[in-house]
């Protein structure tokens, strides 16, 4: 995944289970952060139409357009950032995190590496992407949540 499509999914899950009053301190404190970073750094960046809708697609995309042509998709710091959040989602609201899964469209790197991806609908979707090197995706669990019928 490229690094703006992570801090646009930190902030995704950020907003949808951070700004619960019932979340978990750590969740509140990593996303507090990476907020106050994107602030600092990227003042232009409006986080606020995600966050009123955070299962948005288009709105997700949207803020990782405008990461992209800010210049955040070689921001380290932001990047490590937006790993706690989800770190910290996946640890204290996986219901949350399995929601979110992986979309990527329009993507253009040298390899991509996706891992543990837990999701209710679809687990990793790549689209009009363009990668030069390897495509690493591992142990990915979608679709139903229960026990597997057989056919």
């Amino acid at each position: 995944m490229d690094p703006v499509s992570v801090v646009a999914a930190a902030v995704g899950a950020g907003a949808a289970t951070g700004l619960k009053d019932a979340a978990a301190t750590s969740i509140k404190d990593a996303y507090s952060a990476l907020k106050r970073l994107l602030a600092e750094r990227y003042a232009t960046i409006d986080v606020e139409p995600l966050e009123r809708r955070p299962d948005s697609e288009p709105k997700r995309a949207s803020l990782a357009e405008d990461l992209r042509d800010a210049g955040a998709d070689s921001d380290d710091e932001i990047l490590e950032a937006a790993r706690r959040v989800l770190d910290e989602v996946s640890s204290h609201d996986p219901a949350a995190a399995r929601s979110i899964g992986i979309d990527i469209e329009g993507a253009k790197a040298e390899a991509v590496r996706i891992r543990r991806v837990r999701a209710a609908g679809t687990g990793v979707r790549l689209r009009s992407s363009t990668i030069t090197g390897d495509i690493e995706i591992e142990d990915v669990q979608a679709g139903e949540t229960g026990p597997q019928a057989r056919p």
